[in-house]
C-alpha cells in the first residue's frame, strides 16, 4: 500500500478590494515573492505568476495530522471503555461497541462481598499496545493485575482476546454513584 499524501491547502481571509488589508492581494503577493525566490535558485525557472508550494502541508503537518488521529482514537476509546464499564456495572450485562477495526465488550459483575469482576473482550485484530491502552482505560483496576483468557462461564471465540481483573470497590461505588447521575 502506497503512502497517502495530503493535497489540501486552506487559506481564508476577507476580500477588501483596493484595501491594504485585502487578504487575496496579500496572498497573491506572497505567491509572487515565493516564485521569485524559487526562480533565483532553481532551473528551469517557473513560468507561472506565483509559486504556492509553500502553502501545502509538509512532512511536519502530515506527522501532526497522524498524531491528532491517534489522539482522537484514544479519546474515543477511553470514553467508550468508561461508558461500557459504567453501563455494565449498572445493569450487570455485557455491553459492547464497535470501534475502528475491532469490537470492545465489557462485563462488570459485583458480588455481595464487594468484589467486583471486570471482563474485557476485544474482538478483531488489535496490537498489544492497543490492548494495553484499552485495559489502562478501565477505571479502578490495577494495571499489573489483568489475567488473559479468563471469563467465567464462557469459552473464548475465534478472533477475540479476553482479559479479566478485579475492580477496586471504592472505584466501583464511585462509578455507580456518578453513573446513576448521568
Amino acid at each position: 500500500m502506497g503512502r497517502q499524501s495530503l493535497s489540501l491547502a486552506v487559506a481564508a481571509g476577507r476580500r477588501e478590494d483596493g484595501s491594504p488589508d485585502d487578504f487575496y492581494a496579500a496572498l497573491v503577493e506572497r505567491g509572487r515573492h515565493a516564485r521569485k525566490l524559487y526562480n533565483s535558485g532553481n532551473s528551469p525557472a517557473l513560468t507561472t505568476d506565483t509559486h504556492t508550494d509553500g502553502l501545502l502541508p509538509d512532512l511536519l503537518d502530515e506527522a501532526r495530522l497522524r498524531l491528532e488521529d491517534v489522539e482522537r482514537h484514544m479519546l474515543r476509546m477511553e470514553s467508550c471503555v468508561h461508558r461500557l464499564v459504567v453501563n455494565s456495572l449498572l445493569n450487570g450485562r455485557e455491553e459492547r461497541e464497535d470501534l475502528s477495526g475491532y469490537t470492545l465488550a465489557v462485563l462488570v459483575r459485583s458480588r455481595e462481598d464487594h468484589e467486583t469482576y471486570v471482563g474485557i473482550r476485544i474482538i478483531g485484530s488489535v496490537t498489544i499496545a492497543e490492548q494495553a491502552a484499552v485495559l489502562d482505560a478501565v477505571p479502578g483496576c490495577e494495571r499489573d493485575s489483568w489475567y488473559p483468557d479468563v471469563m467465567p462461564h464462557r469459552e473464548t471465540d475465534a478472533g477475540e482476546v479476553i482479559w479479566s481483573n478485579l475492580m477496586d470497590p471504592h472505584a466501583a461505588a464511585s462509578l455507580l454513584a456518578n453513573g446513576a447521575l448521568d
